[in-house]
């Protein structure tokens, strides 16, 4: 029996590692991306190059990938403003409540909202999301919690079966640089840090050893060191 499953894929390094997770364990994949006025908004792009080269470079892998679509979603960011949406704001780490500035209030519940559609209408029960809880930013809606909260509605509301699968929900930056390591060796881990974008600031110009970013903003920063701790294990060995 064919096994199916539908990634909430924005491009980012978190949502690619669990793509290829998908393309592993499961024998059918769909994506689904959007673009919600983000002010990162080069992943959209990235995203795009990432699907044509997953053929080229993982062929083995790529025959399981099948249709991507990637919804318009403007005037939920026009909605829910944040310093991510809206460039009058700084990205900091801290906000008025306790919060980071780059918090777009229920994006991850409005992004699981539209998968669960697309998953219906495609007969498909799997949703797989790179939402973490271990090294994540402080989102309310990166929590398992909140994840069970949404596989229970959207399972009643639409009376069909919907598991949300989290890969990474309790993995480090770190861990999660060793999970892209057990699913496709160095050429994986190569592939994301050339290939992904995680910066807030969208900056896509300035490489490190870690990937394209700023260097300063706090997804920059967590991917960093996340990558640092990785190859500090790695070289342990």
């Amino acid at each position: 029996m064919q096994t199916r499953a539908i990634v909430s894929f924005s491009g980012g390094q978190d949502s690619t590692t669990c793509l290829f997770w998908a393309l592993k364990n499961f024998d059918y994949v769909e994506t689904v991306g959007f673009d919600y006025g983000q002010r990162n908004r080069i992943e959209l792009q990235c995203r795009r190059e990432i699907l044509e080269k997953i053929p080229i470079e993982f062929p083995h892998l790529a025959k399981h990938l099948a249709s991507d679509l990637v919804i318009d979603a403007h005037t939920f960011g026009q909605v829910a403003l944040s310093a991510l949406t809206s460039d009058q704001k700084e990205i900091t780490a801290q906000g008025d409540r306790g919060l980071p500035t780059s918090f777009v209030p229920a994006r991850n519940l409005m992004f699981m909202t539209y998968v669960a559609a697309r998953a219906y209408l495609s007969q498909i029960h799997t949703i797989i999301t790179g939402v973490g809880q271990a090294d994540y930013s402080g989102y309310p809606d990166c929590r398992r919690d909140t994840m069970d909260a949404m596989q229970k509605a959207l399972s009643l509301g639409m009376d069909w079966d919907i598991e949300i699968l989290t890969p990474l929900m309790f993995k480090t930056k770190a861990q999660t640089w060793e999970l892209a390591q057990e699913i496709g060796g160095e050429k994986l881990v190569d592939f994301l840090v050339k290939n992904t974008h995680t910066c807030y600031e969208g900056d896509h110009e300035h490489f490190h050893e870690w990937g394209y970013g700023c260097g300063k903003c706090p997804a920059c920063l967590l991917r960093q060191k996340g990558f640092e701790e990785f190859l500090a294990k790695k070289n342990e060995h």
